[in-house]
């Protein structure tokens, strides 16, 4: 999730009331990085389709939506990967990748560039899966197009129901009960600001939503902040998740897609088309579904 509050911190700025403009009217693209010589990097379409198999960047450790187990890469990015994969008849490959400093960064490293000084087989990968949409940071970043919206992700509170047994807690309840969140997310972000900081002793912060949520589940704090589909994944017995009202968090929801290289929009229709197909037969919907997850469908 740390990789994504950046991005999300800079959705809530966009949220704020203003005049309305046309798409990337008065938006300033990015500074191009310097040394960076190849306008077209990786494979076209046609290329991936010769050679049989696709390359994803998927992100390490970050159930439920790509991890490994065994060896064997599991989640729902995974699974979309591979609906994107038989769609265009080829092999689908994951690449797990660690999170920059922020996604501008992820996508530049894993889409458009690769890592500086990574050496003769450093090479970006065709796909790069889970990626937060929005339209103004997309006009921000020229060298990567941005498509398949799969789902919705959004902000949800988990709680022990022997705690609350009666309604739901909303964030007013944690200037005095403990609530758990991950480090340096939204979900901190928002509550270490809400109310003027009245709950700041009351929040644990944690490496990773998945140790906040162990820390839920053994009864060391009542309730957990966090995306809702990190929240049902890690939630044991006893354990709620609800997605009451957040007070002053101008985006407490966003769309989830893909990206690829600003030169391989071929491949970005594609990709689109194969999402596309899959949700409206309902396949995104059942890898959530066979996972136990709550699915919100895009908006795209």
């Amino acid at each position: 999730m740390r990789r994504r509050a950046a991005f999300l911190g800079l959705l809530g700025a966009l949220a704020l009331p203003g005049a309305a403009l046309a798409r990337c009217e008065g938006v300033v693209p990015g500074q191009r990085v310097q040394n960076a010589d190849r306008d077209f990097v990786g494979q076209d379409l046609d290329e991936i389709v010769e050679r049989g198999w696709i390359e994803f960047a998927v992100y390490e450790d970050l159930p439920p939506y790509s991890w490994e187990e065994g060896g064997e890469p599991q989640g729902i990015d995974i699974g979309l990967g591979r609906i994107i994969a038989e769609a265009l008849g080829v092999e689908p490959r994951f690449r797990f990748v660690t999170s920059g400093e922020n996604l501008e960064a992820d996508l530049r490293y894993n889409v458009w560039q690769g890592l500086p000084m990574g050496g003769a087989d450093n090479i970006v990968a065709n796909v790069m899966l889970h990626v937060p949409y929005d339209s103004t940071f997309a006009c921000r970043v020229e060298q990567v197009v941005f498509s398949g919206q799969a789902y919705r992700e959004q902000v949800a509170i988990a709680y022990r129901q022997d705690v609350y047994p009666e309604d739901v807690p909303t964030p007013a309840y944690f200037r005095f009960d403990l609530v758990a969140v991950e480090n340096d997310t939204i979900a901190d972000f928002y509550l270490a600001s809400f109310e003027g900081g009245q709950m700041n002793a009351n929040i644990r912060r944690f490496p990773s939503m998945a140790l906040a949520m162990e820390a839920l589940n053994r009864g060391d704090v009542p309730a957990a902040m966090g995306p809702r589909a990190m929240l049902e994944a890690g939630a044991g017995s006893g354990v709620l998740v609800a997605t009451p009202p957040l007070p002053g968090l101008a985006v407490g929801a966003w769309t989830v897609g893909i990206a690829v290289h600003h030169s391989h929009r071929d491949l970005g229709y594609a990709v689109d088309d194969a999402i596309a197909a899959a949700l409206a037969d309902g396949r995104v919907a059942a890898l959530f579904e066979n996972a136990g997850l709550s699915f919100t469908p895009p908006e795209r």
